[in-house]
């Protein structure tokens, strides 16, 4: 039974304190103070859309384990509002809440694509898989609006340079062309993020994201299309998703997924209090369950910054889990294997060589 006091709509229930502010820091906003002292509605728990002005874009990945090496994010914070999303935690770093804040307060870089250019036109500049949504989902709701993802699609292609893709987002299919055009030129792969086959998991897990029915035939359209689509079955949690790991492979390569990847939950930093707030109002039922198997893939604990054993986990409850994706990948995705994306022909089209052909 879910508790009535849940906040719809949103995965956070509140705001936890921001660490990078003293206890003692009083914030304020004299705006939502004046509506509080007129009797008006501060906080009506719409969307805000803030513009901020990045000097550079796009990201090198130091982290050894994360399977990329450039991350490029053209939002900060996510309206999905996925209530276990790492990202949280970089929403500190520009002075608001990693909870609510973290899906109601979204900057936009609206001057992305011109970043991308400059460093797609430098000389120095050595053509390497660029990845969209190393943070946060570049085909969130604010992309309807802004377009930066399908500027920055545009740009990849005019500069034939390789991309990958990670979101749960239908949307994804509204830039179609540009993808097969891409996919012509061996310069792109997706990866579709879907964690359950339960609308009701869905709707609590992830309120703003698209439906699983539109996310797997998201996988089927681009499949078809000859667009080669890795699935994130990310993050597991223990009683929550777990049972599903064999049915969710099972569904995606009958869409024609290549292969499916997956990590454990951890909670690190905010993240750990938002969610168990969360747990608390939404699965009161089995809330001790979920986080006493949550600490039993973590040594003990709700989060585990160890590289190589943090997506994982170790112990009983996560050997089992990494046992059954092994299972999923021999039964349903045997002779199957994402491309290696094409990063011969930047240089060639930097340098005006492909003028030729």
């Amino acid at each position: 039974m879910f508790k009535k006091e849940v906040l719809k709509g949103r995965g956070a229930q509140h705001n936890p304190h921001n660490k990078f502010f003293e206890l003692s820091h009083e914030i304020r906003n004299d705006f939502l103070e004046f509506c509080e002292k007129e009797g008006e509605k501060a906080d009506d728990n719409k969307t805000l859309y803030l513009e901020t002005f990045p000097k550079t874009i796009v990201n090198k990945v130091k982290s050894p384990d994360i399977g990329m090496s450039y991350s490029m994010n053209a939002y900060q914070g996510c309206e999905h509002g996925c209530i276990y999303c790492y990202a949280r935690n970089s929403h500190e770093f520009w002075g608001f809440s990693a909870g609510l804040d973290f899906e109601r307060r979204i900057l936009v870089k609206k001057n992305a694509p011109e970043l991308l250019e400059i460093l797609l036109k430098k000389k120095t500049w050595k053509a390497q898989t660029i990845v969209l949504s190393g943070n946060t989902d570049c085909y969130q709701p604010a992309e309807k609006q802004f377009e930066i993802t399908k500027k920055c699609l545009e740009l990849f292609l005019k500069y034939k340079h390789p991309v990958a893709i990670i979101t749960k987002n239908a949307l994804i299919l509204r830039d179609l062309e540009i993808l097969k055009n891409l996919n012509r030129y061996g310069l792109i792969s997706v990866n579709i993020s879907i964690t359950s086959l339960s609308e009701q998991t869905r709707r609590i897990l992830e309120p703003r994201t698209a439906t699983i029915k539109k996310r797997i035939e998201t996988v089927k359209v681009l499949s078809d299309n000859g667009i080669p689509v890795n699935v994130m079955l990310a993050p597991i949690i223990p009683s929550i998703n777990s049972h599903e790991i064999l049915p969710l492979a099972k569904a995606v390569s009958n869409a024609g997924a290549l292969s499916i990847a997956h990590t454990i939950v951890r909670l690190n930093g905010s993240i750990g209090e938002i969610f168990v707030n969360w747990l608390n109002k939404t699965l009161p039922d089995r809330a001790d369950k979920v986080l006493h198997q949550i600490e039993n893939c973590h040594g003990g604990s709700l989060n585990d910054s160890r590289f190589g054993t943090r997506m994982r986990g170790e112990g009983n409850i996560a050997k089992q889990i990494n046992d059954m994706v092994r299972l999923a990948k021999i039964k349903y995705f045997k002779n199957k294997s994402m491309p290696i994306l094409n990063n011969t022909l930047h240089e060639q089209c930097k340098n005006g060589q492909l003028k030729l052909f």
